[in-house]
């Protein structure tokens, strides 16, 4: 048998053995707790009630909320108990006021968040997860953390990017306007900037972003929001991803001058109060402004972490 056959057979019967070893109990440990945390009922909760606003992706200058990893930081210390940060997210959840605030910086340059009136056992597990393991946070915030204002390198985006940017930024646009809409005169008073300024500001973003920026649903409130066929299509890709709990990236068809970028809206609870049961969500006056405003409403009925509709971006390469 030659010399170079001996070898192989060699680091074969090597490789197969390493990979057959028994875990050490360090080994056994991590796997248990990585385990542990996917399946922990506050991970899957803190994605879909708070990552609409205290987003993962959003960049660091278009946010609307800071990122969850920075209220962990500012909420735990050393010395801090799960029950007594369990307590502070409850207490502060059920009526966040500015005397209560702990994080003056993000009240002054998002506002006040408003009230949204989360179970108290939703509030528990989120809290509880975020106590006991280490939870994900967006590239740039050891930067951010480090130093408030740093410098940015200009870089090269993908198209990924720009049309994840194009889209949460103007996200943060309509959303910051709407949050403060809710907090200072209510919901009436939200539908009536939805009707008004939605599709101006989101053209605005267009204009500042050289690129085409539409919200389109299956089910629109407003019928200039409806999804062409093709529109529909991705939609209905997305609405499969949520019920095969399959992470839904952005769809990108690029043709050879442009980009076409679609990317998923899904519901939290804050979007059930004009979106959700028409017996249960909506209130009575709201719905009576929804069906005074948009005759034609399409779009009620919805349950969180759904796909209402998909952002559907076009630029140029």
């Amino acid at each position: 048998m030659k010399p170079i056959t001996l070898l192989l057979i060699f680091v074969v019967f090597i490789g197969c053995k390493n990979s057959n070893r028994p875990l050490t109990a360090l080994e056994k440990s991590i796997s248990e707790t990585k385990n542990h945390q996917q399946k922990h009922p506050g991970k899957k909760l803190m994605e879909t009630s708070c990552y609409s606003c205290h987003s993962l992706t959003a960049p660091e200058n278009s946010r609307i909320a800071p990122p969850m990893i920075a209220i962990k930081n500012r909420y735990i210390t050393k010395n801090t108990t799960k029950e007594e940060f369990v307590n502070d997210m409850q207490n502060w959840m059920k009526n966040p006021t500015n005397e209560k605030a702990k994080m003056h910086g993000a009240v002054k340059r998002f506002g006040l968040m408003p009230k949204l009136g989360y179970p108290e056992e939703t509030i528990q597990k989120i809290s509880e997860y975020m106590y006991d393991y280490d939870i994900e946070k967006p590239e740039w915030f050891d930067e951010h953390h480090k130093n408030q204002h740093p410098k940015r390198k200009k870089i090269s985006l993908t198209y990924k990017e720009r049309g994840l940017e194009y889209a949460l930024s103007t996200k943060a646009v309509l959303g910051k306007n709407l949050m403060s809409k809710i907090q200072k005169n209510g919901t009436l008073a939200a539908l009536e900037f939805c009707n008004i300024k939605a599709y101006p500001l989101t053209d605005s973003m267009s204009v500042v972003n050289k690129a085409t920026i539409k919200r389109v649903s299956d089910k629109p409130r407003d019928q200039k929001n409806i999804a062409s066929n093709i529109e529909n299509g991705y939609i209905n890709i997305f609405k499969e991803n949520v019920k095969t709990n399959t992470k839904s990236d952005p769809i990108l068809v690029i043709s050879e001058k442009k980009v076409k970028f679609y990317y998923p809206i899904i519901t939290n609870r804050m979007c059930l109060q004009c979106h959700g049961n028409t017996n249960s969500d909506i209130e009575f006056s709201t719905l009576d402004k929804i069906k005074n405003l948009y005759p034609e409403d399409l779009a009620t009925g919805y349950q969180e972490n759904q796909v209402r509709g998909i952002w559907s971006i076009t630029f140029d390469k």
